[in-house]
């Protein structure tokens, strides 16, 4: 039987982040690193992406990083590529990367509600396929979609985000079917949920909500640095290999009250 420290290490993993750069990617990119997995972080903006490399490098980490727009086959392709020629393999995939776009459904411009779709969905679609045909040769692999609790609840009071509620909720079933499909050959598909955590794109939505978020929530209060940094290694892990096509919410609580 392995023992607790085999089964949550990642030494001589590699791992893709997409949206690593900063935020609840760059938690969860450190997480893996801390861990013993060699990275590649991927953003859509150099200047975002290049402190992080060199912050992680500086930590001891095995790192590299390449500018990607998740939803351009081509920077996908290019990604996994660079990634194999390094390190040799993809074991571990977090999609992560994602937008949104604020507006009442009646206002929301087509333009907005596409580049949420193609970014957040068909980006982690993308990069599950071409990433998931390299796990295929070796017949492993761990893939996690950051979904939201946005895909599981609304709210009357707002704020409302019709694409990134859809593409959220979306990314749960792309989960259970990308689990459905290659769980038998190795590759193991499971989301997160997260709540609401402190980052560039939930700060102003947490203005609206955390009163109710206080108010009503078992934990009253948003997340803190650090919270899915955790349940990231124990999907990416041995330690979860008997669980696919799952959804773990990390909320305190707040979709069960």
């Amino acid at each position: 039987m392995p023992t607790i420290n085999e089964l949550f290490s990642l030494a001589g993993r590699v791992a893709i982040v997409t949206g690593g750069s900063r935020g609840l990617g760059q938690e969860m990119a450190e997480g893996l690193g801390e861990a013993g997995c060699a990275l590649m972080l991927c953003a859509r903006r150099n200047e975002w992406l290049r402190p992080t490399v060199d912050a992680m490098r500086a930590r001891g980490f095995r790192v590299e990083g390449m500018p990607c727009d998740v939803a351009k086959p081509p920077d996908v392709q290019a990604v996994v590529d660079k990634t194999v020629a390094v390190y040799g393999k993809v074991d571990i995939l977090i999609n992560n990367a994602g937008v949104t776009w604020a507006a009442e459904p009646e206002d929301l411009p087509f333009d907005k509600w596409q580049k949420v779709v193609d970014i957040n969905l068909t980006g982690a679609f993308l990069f599950s396929q071409a990433a998931g045909r390299d796990m295929l040769t070796r017949q492993w692999g761990r893939i996690i979609n950051i979904a939201s609790i946005a895909g599981l609840h609304a709210s009357v009071s707002g704020p409302h985000y019709a694409p990134y509620a859809a593409t959220k909720a979306g990314l749960m079933g792309l989960t259970r079917e990308l689990a459905a499909s290659w769980g038998r050959k190795g590759i193991r598909v499971n989301a997160i949920a997260p709540g609401f955590f402190h980052s560039r794109l939930a700060d102003a939505a947490i203005e609206m909500t955390e009163p109710a978020i206080k108010a009503t929530s078992p934990i009253p209060r948003v997340g803190d640095a650090g919270e899915l940094k955790g349940v990231a290694v124990f999907l990416a892990a041995d330690a979860s290999n008997y669980i696919t096509g799952q959804t773990i919410v990390v909320d305190g609580g707040r979709t069960i009250a």
